[in-house]
């Protein structure tokens, strides 16, 4: 199934900086990992926000939700997720 999720990041001002670094580069690893693995498929940063959409290619909610919670910033995330269905007119696979 894929996933559309928008994640918006809120990280807390009082955050220790060498802190916050070792989570970014915790989340790009972890990111790019899934990305290999096939299940994120589409990752665009939203410009001038701490903020992504994203696409998602997993088997169900439950697969979507244990992925999500793995990611090192999820404690401080807004997500929204819609499940995604192929539009009838679409030519593209």
């Amino acid at each position: 199934m894929l996933y559309h999720v928008r994640m918006d990041v809120h990280v807390p001002r009082d955050m220790d900086p060498a802190e916050f670094d070792k989570l970014r580069v915790a989340e790009k690893a972890r990111a790019e990992a899934l990305q290999r693995e096939g299940k994120w498929r589409h990752l665009w940063r939203i410009a001038g926000a701490y903020a992504n959409y994203s696409v998602f290619d997993v088997a169900d909610h439950d697969e979507l939700h244990a992925i999500l919670g793995t990611l090192p910033l999820f404690p401080f995330m807004d997500i929204a997720v819609t499940p995604l269905a192929r539009h009838p007119s679409a030519i593209a696979t």
